[in-house]
């Protein structure tokens, strides 16, 4: 497996009308491998699906990739052919996360009811259905207790029919549908209580990573090998920092040791970070690792020394 780096926008990146374009260019001119942008109605970040055109106009090689869309908020039909528009003039180069949100305020902010997360969770599998249909050749015919699509051909298509399909998170559901149906799979925290992430840190540490694992091994079957596990590098920190593993322990309640070994802590030296995403991804099989905006330059030498290895 050849590790994929990515530069994700989070919900708190504030960007300028020319910065932004800035740092596209200099993604494209770097050996990143992907840009993905993340939907939070109350975020600082742009609507996802303008700003990967906007990043689409500009580039020619780079991924461009939803983390994540939240399937409640957006008509599954009307997405369906956002997306499939986006992937046909971008050439084929959209990586299309999905997920159906945990945050209950965010709801309830747009007029939408929070169902209970077994209602949402159905709610995303009926529409991975639809934009299988809707991705694929012929009429549609979709009649699901949550979405609904008949007598027409959703057109264009992707370039490559069906994009790359993400879907994270920490629970055993969401792992397990993300295990039958998706083609990256990205292990996070397990937000299923709506549990801050400080609170929910301590549910991704090295050895519930390998419970994780195993669930989405156990429903993926067959098509295990086939797919790709991603990490977001939530806390990254370039450089000699020898105390700060055990000024944050107390804070998540683990030990020096699991935070530094914790999948989504980076902190060491630019040689130090290259060895433990290699570890990483012969412990557990991630190969495919994002880093958020406010590290970009800090990890360019990461990203030169193992994109593609």
């Amino acid at each position: 497996m050849k590790v994929r780096i990515g530069y994700g926008l989070g919900v708190r990146t504030k960007l300028n009308d020319g910065g932004f374009g800035q740092v596209v260019d200099a993604l494209e001119a770097l050996r990143f491998d992907s840009l993905w942008f993340s939907e939070r109605i109350g975020g600082e970040a742009p609507d996802p699906l303008v700003a990967m055109a906007f990043a689409a106009g500009r580039t020619t090689r780079l991924k461009l990739g939803t983390s994540v869309m939240v399937l409640p908020g957006r008509n599954p039909v009307v997405l369906a052919k956002e997306l499939a528009t986006l992937d046909f003039f971008s050439g084929g180069r959209l990586e299309l996360g999905i997920g159906c949100g945990w945050l209950e305020n965010e709801y309830r902010a747009i007029g939408i009811p929070f169902e209970r997360a077994g209602v949402r969770l159905d709610r995303m599998e009926e529409t991975i259905g639809l934009l299988r249909a809707a991705f694929a050749p012929g009429e549609l015919d979709v009649q699901g207790r949550h979405v609904h699509a008949v007598g027409f051909e959703a057109v264009p298509k992707p370039v490559n029919g069906m994009p790359p399909l993400m879907i994270g998170g920490g629970a055993k559901r969401v792992l397990s549908i993300a295990g039958r149906e998706a083609d990256i799979v990205s292990l996070n925290f397990d937000n299923s209580s709506g549990r801050l992430a400080a609170e929910a840190f301590g549910s991704a540490t090295a050895e519930m990573t390998d419970e994780k694992i195993g669930w989405i091994r156990d429903a993926a079957g067959p098509r295990w090998p086939d797919i790709e596990l991603e990490v977001g590098a939530y806390v990254t920190v370039v450089g000699d920092h020898p105390d700060l593993a055990a000024n944050m322990a107390p804070m998540f309640g683990l030990t020096p040791e699991q935070v530094i070994d914790h999948p989504h802590v980076l902190i060491g030296s630019v040689d130090e970070l290259c060895d433990r995403l290699i570890e990483r991804r012969e412990r557990f099989g991630i190969s495919y690792v994002t880093f958020g905006a406010e590290v970009m330059e800090a990890v360019i030498p990461v990203v030169e020394r193992l994109a593609g290895t």
